[in-house]
């Protein structure tokens, strides 16, 4: 598990949950891993904000990208 995750990492852990549970309604929502990161990642943008801290981040962010990195690990 990493403490510090860039924006590339917060890219690449939405993109996963993305591919691995798409949209399946007319609605196009998020799958709620991807939906609890993009939050984090459109602030990083905002703020232009290289990395940010597993800590600082809401807990459903925080499991999304554990089971992210979990997963990134193993391929």
């Amino acid at each position: 598990m990493q403490n510090t995750y860039t924006l590339a990492d917060m890219e690449a852990a939405i993109n996963y949950w993305r591919a691995r549970l798409p949209s399946q309604s007319e609605a196009m929502c998020l799958c709620a891993q991807a939906s609890a990161l993009a939050e984090p990642y459109a602030l990083m943008i905002f703020n232009a904000q290289r990395t940010i801290a597993l800590a600082d981040l809401p807990p459903a962010a925080q499991q999304a990208l554990n089971e992210w990195h979990e997963a990134h690990q193993g391929a």
